[in-house]
């Protein structure tokens, strides 16, 4: 019988903290409909963050950011930390700028635009500008 009430108490230890353990506080958990919208942003947000990784990894990217001063370990931490919105953000900038030249790019393709109008003008007759154009009379 003592044998037995040993037993019995040792069990009812146990169950009495197995019962404290399942009546202590938790925090609820809350199931939502998650947006279309917002799968979208998160999607577009880590494509956006893949893209701007994608740049960092490049051997002149970081030779430029270390010209600067700028660790690209610590460039690529700072980008990790930004949200999804700042990151987008950051992408659509990147993609809008124009690749390579800059505004030397931009005037020599004006200059050559320019030339090209004058020089139909001046073959229509319209004007007479160039002295190599041969005009008809």
């Amino acid at each position: 019988m003592k044998n037995l009430r040993k037993r019995a108490k040792l069990v009812s230890v146990l169950m009495t903290l197995l019962l404290f353990m399942l009546t202590v506080p938790y925090q609820a958990v809350f199931a939502e409909m998650i947006g279309t919208e917002r799968v979208i942003s998160q999607v577009n947000g880590q494509k956006a963050r893949d893209y701007l990784n994608q740049i960092l990894v490049r051997k002149d990217v970081q030779s430029t950011l270390i010209s600067y001063g700028i660790d690209p370990m610590e460039a690529k931490a700072r980008i990790d930390s930004l949200s999804d919105a700042e990151v987008q953000k950051l992408y659509s900038h990147f993609k809008d700028l124009p690749a390579g030249g800059g505004d030397f790019g931009i005037i020599i393709g004006a200059l050559l635009v320019v030339f090209v109008v004058l020089l139909v003008t001046d073959i229509l007759g319209y004007t007479d500008v160039f002295t190599f154009v041969k005009h008809r009379n």
